[in-house]
């Protein structure tokens, strides 16, 4: 499953509607990476393949959503993106956690089996 790329009203429906909740609740089943970037990002552009190897790879177990922060400014403003890429690690139950700045593949699987997937795999 490739990326998917999300609008503000998507992200409402999908992820968090921030417009209703005061504390953070995740409405999807699996964990979720969602990557704040633009078009005109050297580093975005560089880990957009990575993400795309990565959503293939942990497919049915992970969803990596992409926010265009150029178009989706109230999304990007509400999170308070302040450089891109920055990186919302949502577990599928727990805190998300955000980090910015361009992340080699070794980070994200790290991020990924340690902090979003030991919860799913331990309900097998």
């Amino acid at each position: 499953m490739a990326t998917k790329h999300l609008t503000t009203q998507e992200f409402k429906d999908l992820v968090f509607d921030y417009t209703k909740e005061q504390e953070w609740k995740y409405k999807g089943n699996l964990p979720a990476i969602i990557d704040f970037y633009a078009d005109w990002c050297g580093p975005c552009k560089m880990v957009a393949p990575v993400l795309e190897e990565l959503s293939n790879e942990y497919e049915g177990k992970l969803i990596v959503y992409k926010v265009d922060t150029e178009k989706e400014q109230e999304l990007a403003g509400v999170f308070g993106i302040q450089s891109i890429p920055t990186f919302l690690f949502i577990p599928a139950e727990g805190q998300p956690m955000m980090q910015p700045g361009a992340l080699p593949k070794k980070v994200f699987k790290q991020v990924i089996e340690e902090e979003l997937l030991p919860i799913a795999s331990e309900e097998k």
